[in-house]
Order: structure tokens, then C-alpha cells, then sequence
């Protein structure tokens, strides 16, 4: 399974109780007992995704066998919020640079995202609640103690969360093998670099919020990248013109 998981009604509701962040809820289809409702009424308020799924799902995502019809996902790390990621950005007197994460699904793919951001001196990453990884253990150990020094925040509508950051200043970039050559645009001031899911790219939702689209040029006889290494290559033209070289 995963070592996020928590099994069974008592461990799930302490987790809540705690104030532990629960990525993602559990639920065995059709059980409406008391313990049940009472974790249902804490992911409400925790504003938790929550998943109803067969008993035979749930058997197979167990390693105890002893879920009592439910399993939490929590995450390792805390998330910060998006005005958190912003102060740094003033703390540190630069202008904003983000990096926005549509629908990354592979725990390895969002830890290197993370270390990258790090390693490019971006101020956060933002990631989306639906249909993403959250900050699980095997995130933190790919990021490589990035998840240290670099905040995620996690938002439930990355488009909104765009709209409000464009009041803020910033305007946004995503990668997409249709749009113009990096090299060929402006990618300084306060900016946020958007990465879609590593089969489907940014939703068009997203897209439609960016401000512009940047490929990046390609020699070889595949055309596409893996979403990390896509982020890696952006940040650092991104790194290079924030410098004023070239």
C-alpha cells in the first residue's frame, strides 16, 4: 500500500482530530454507520477529497486487512498557503517566481518538480486537490529535503487560484509542445510556471489562464519530455532571463 495510509474508523478520525492534512479519503460504498458519518463530517470541514470505492478495493489497497471500510491518505509534509509563498517573495525582495502543478500524478515527477524549484530559487509550488499526488513520504525523499525550504500550497481550483495571483501581479507560462519556442518569449517579472499531467499536459481550463505558451525545441526523434524534466528546462530559461543574460 503506501505508507501514507491510515487504516480503520478510530485511527482515520484521530487522524482528523489531530490536524492531520488528509490528501485523500476512502470510503467503502454504501456504509452510512455513525463512525462513518462522524469521518465524512471531519474531511467536510478539512475540505478532503473523498472517494467511495468497493470493499474489494479497499482489501487490495490494505495492509493490515483491518480497514473497517475506510483508508485516509495523509500527507508527510504540511502544506502552506498561497500568501505564504508570496510574503517569501517580498521577505526576500524579488518578484514572485511559482511554479504550477496541473494534475501531476507521479509522486517521483512531483519531488523532482520540487527540488527543481528549490534548486532554481522559485518561491513555491502550487499544486491542485483533484487528480493529483499530494505530499506523500516518497515525495519528500525524491525532492531530496527540498519539501524543507520550498512551500506547496494546495488549492481546490487552480484557475481561480491563477485569477487571483494575476490581481497580485503575476502573469503565467505553460509548457505545450504547440506553443512558441522558449527562447522567443519574455519569461521575466513575477511569473508562474504552469506543468500539466504528465500524459494529458495542462487542462485546457489552465490554459486558458496562461498568458502564454512555451515548447521547448526538440532535436531527437520523440517529441515529448517527462513533466520534471520539462519544468527543469523552462525553470532554468526562466533562471537565465530573470538574470539578464542572453
Amino acid at each position: 500500500m503506501n505508507e501514507n495510509a491510515v487504516e480503520g474508523r478510530n485511527a482515520v478520525i484521530e487522524a482528523f482530530r489531530a490536524g492531520k492534512t488528509v490528501d485523500r479519503l476512502y470510503v467503502q460504498d454504501g456504509l452510512r454507520d455513525g463512525p462513518i458519518q462522524t469521518i465524512l463530517r471531519e474531511a467536510r470541514k478539512c475540505d478532503t477529497r473523498v472517494e467511495l470505492v468497493s470493499k474489494e478495493r479497499l482489501n487490495q489497497m490494505s495492509d493490515t486487512g483491518r480497514h473497517q471500510g475506510v483508508i485516509a491518505m495523509v500527507a508527510s509534509y504540511s502544506y502552506a498557503e498561497v500568501e505564504d509563498i508570496l510574503k517569501r517573495a517580498r521577505e526576500k525582495h524579488e518578484l514572485p517566481f511559482l511554479f504550477l502543478l496541473d494534475g501531476i500524478e507521479d509522486p517521483y515527477n512531483l519531488g523532482a518538480i520540487i527540488r527543481t524549484a528549490n534548486q532554481a530559487g522559485a518561491h513555491g509550488v502550487i499544486i491542485g486537490k483533484n487528480r493529483a499526488v499530494g505530499l506523500t513520504a516518497s515525495v519528500a525523499r525524491t525532492s531530496a529535503g527540498a519539501l524543507n525550504y520550498t512551500p506547496v500550497a494546495k488549492v481546490t481550483n487552480l484557475s481561480r487560484t491563477m485569477e487571483e495571483l494575476k490581481k497580485e501581479g503575476l502573469w503565467f507560462v505553460c509548457a505545450d509542445m504547440g506553443g512558441e519556442t522558449m527562447y522567443d518569449l519574455k519569461l521575466t517579472g513575477a511569473i508562474g510556471l504552469v506543468i500539466g499531467n504528465e500524459g494529458k499536459g495542462v487542462s485546457e481550463l489552465v490554459k486558458k489562464h496562461c498568458d502564454f505558451t512555451a515548447s521547448i525545441p526538440m532535436r531527437g526523434e520523440i517529441d515529448s519530455l517527462n513533466a520534471s524534466v520539462a519544468a527543469g528546462i523552462l525553470a532554468y530559461e526562466i533562471v537565465r532571463q530573470r538574470m539578464g543574460k542572453g
